[in-house]
């Protein structure tokens, strides 16, 4: 007859384990979000920075509701201005 004991070291160890695993598994979650939206706003910056040279060779009414969709400016003034700005 074998006679064996457990010992709790293994279930601390996976405990452990298991610990470091979420850690490890929600700081790179965190780490790519933030990538992700830092992205975005660089995106969205080229995007307006574009349209806006675009707008000062074709005075297009497109062109203006996608200005006023990515700045969340409602006047055709408010988006010259904001134009202006990005141009200098």
């Amino acid at each position: 007859m074998k006679f064996e004991l457990k010992t709790e070291k293994d279930n601390l160890s996976k405990s452990i384990f298991s610990v470091f695993f979420t850690f490890i598994t929600i700081s790179f979650l965190i780490i790519i979000l933030s990538i992700s939206f830092k992205l975005g706003k660089i995106s969205n910056h080229y995007e307006i920075n574009y349209l806006c040279k675009l707008l000062t060779v074709d005075k297009s009414s497109d062109i203006f509701n996608k200005l006023s969709k990515l700045s969340k400016q409602t006047s055709k003034q408010k988006i010259w201005d904001l134009c202006i700005a990005y141009l200098k």
